[in-house]
């Protein structure tokens, strides 16, 4: 998908989250208020976190679907550190961080060193974490009474108006952008997503960047488990459980290329903003809350069409004009 196929997807999408905004306006009660713009947010964050880091995998050809998982089994050690070993939250945070980046640095290995498909290797990460998270809790351990100043980090708010977790998002999703758009990395990425050996021939160190992209995953899903489990104020198990499939659909949503090679991170945060609206939305309105994955996955099929179409008719005229030119050649 070229700059001018995305921009339009990027336009579809922002007309999109509009007409949310206004049917919730109209529907949904205390919808239009300052307040529930916060609440979106608030409630997007770890999501949003989790496609941001997303997008520069897809883009690369990659895919991992072990974040979901990999938040779950950060949130239990998180929870296991601070209570059964006795850390003081900021050392446990930061020992998860690490456990993170560890987790993403095991798919690199296995992608990179192994030459694996990534849709499998983090398939068996997926079962992994989520097996260690359930091993470490035996399946019913539950952390709690999490000390105020940690909890502040998911329930507080700066000013008494913004949540505690916005300003860290936002620092996350420029630096991911700037990462993405404004640097020799990122056209490395889109150079990879096109034809990776073409860019090994082009002298880009293929494998070092791509092993980037899945350590970057893990630590931002680390992260992620952080702000969750101060959110909630609990540590389990099924933490973060789907949450990787929320998060390619927002990417997919804002026009990424499931091919690899096209992708953006404000196109990325629309997807979010969108799925996020359309939740919250439909809560607010008093619809069946399985009206949402209904919708969403309508959404996504449709966006997957559009791809499609748009794929069929850009190379439509490239076959006309080879044809003309051999015609010419004769």
């Amino acid at each position: 998908m070229k700059g001018k196929e995305l921009l339009r997807f990027e336009t579809m999408l922002a007309c999109v989250l509009v007409l949310e905004i206004l049917v919730f306006s109209k529907t949904g009660s205390n919808f239009a208020t300052q307040g529930n713009l916060f609440e979106v947010l608030r409630l997007s964050t770890e999501i949003g976190l989790l496609a941001l880091v997303m997008t520069p995998v897809i883009i690369t050809g990659g895919i991992d679907l072990s974040v979901g998982s990999a938040l779950g089994l950060c949130a239990v050690v998180m929870g296991k550190l601070w209570r059964d070993a006795g850390m003081h939250p900021a050392l446990a945070a930061v020992c998860t961080l690490l456990l993170g980046a560890a987790g993403g640095g095991l798919n690199a290995l296995l992608i990179t060193r192994l030459n694996l498909p990534p849709l499998i290797v983090t398939l068996g990460s997926f079962s992994l974490f989520r097996g260690l998270a359930e091993a470490l809790t035996r399946g019913v351990d539950n952390f709690t009474n999490f000390p105020k100043s940690y909890l502040f980090l998911g329930q507080g708010y700066l000013l008494g108006v913004v949540p505690a977790q916005v300003p860290i998002f936002a620092v996350v999703a420029a630096g991911v952008w700037l990462l993405v758009h404004r640097t020799t990395y990122g056209r490395a990425f889109r150079a990879i997503g096109f034809s990776p050996e073409g860019a090994g021939y082009a002298g880009i160190p293929v494998g070092r960047r791509i092993a980037l992209v899945y350590v970057l995953s893990g630590l931002v899903s680390a992260l992620a488990a952080l702000i969750y489990v101060a959110r909630v104020g609990q540590a389990k198990a099924d933490a973060g459980t789907g949450y990787e499939l929320l998060a390619i659909t927002a990417v997919v949503l804002g026009g990424a290329s499931i091919f690899g090679g096209t992708g953006a991170i404000h196109s990325t945060l629309l997807g979010v903003f969108a799925l996020a609206v359309l939740k919250i939305g439909l809560t607010l309105s008093d619809q069946p809350a399985e009206l949402a994955g209904i919708l969403t996955g309508a959404l996504l099929l449709a966006v997957l069409m559009v791809e499609a179409v748009a794929r069929k008719l850009s190379a439509r005229p490239g076959r006309i004009s080879s044809a003309n030119v051999k015609v010419t050649q004769t």
